[in-house]
């Protein structure tokens, strides 16, 4: 039965499961890199569809270019996630029941260029996670992931 609220679930780095999403979580400076769309006021990691023919490490890359102008940079492959607002039963297995899948990455960025012109205002540095992000139910349960990538 579906319902109004979501969920997120992250598991294990597989590349046999075919991703529909890729999210980036950007160090620049020693800071948490996140960018803000035109037409909202809240802050979101860098990601987004994965185009036909690419692959996830592709489509992170393009994607974290075009929403921050990151220019060089490490990728490295995290996890995997599951996100709907369908709320799911204990026996279901989420790999099982949804296709749209996202690959997760972690940036650490040597230089930043100036943001190309896309959906995305602005970026800011953070030192930590803020709490006006753009997907709360998502974002936090990735970032406590590489957290501790931005203490100290």
């Amino acid at each position: 039965m579906a319902k109004n609220h979501l969920q997120c679930i992250v598991f294990d780095w597989d590349e046999s499961i075919p991703n529909k999403y890729v999210v980036v979580l950007s160090r620049w400076r020693g800071k948490l890199l996140l960018s803000r769309h035109k037409e909202r006021d809240t802050w979101e990691t860098q990601g987004g569809h994965i185009e036909p023919g690419e692959s996830p490490e592709d489509a992170a890359r393009r994607e974290l270019w075009e929403e921050s102008g990151a220019q060089e940079f490490t990728l490295e492959p995290l996890c995997m996630y599951w996100a709907s607002d369908r709320v799911m039963e204990p026996e279901e297995d989420p790999q099982r029941q949804c296709s749209a899948y996202g690959a997760v990455f972690f940036a650490d960025i040597a230089r930043l260029g100036p943001l190309p012109e896309s959906e995305m205002a602005e970026t800011h540095a953070f030192p930590t996670l803020p709490e006006n992000v753009t997907y709360p139910a998502i974002t936090p349960k990735l970032f406590q992931l590489v957290q501790a990538r931005f203490e100290g």
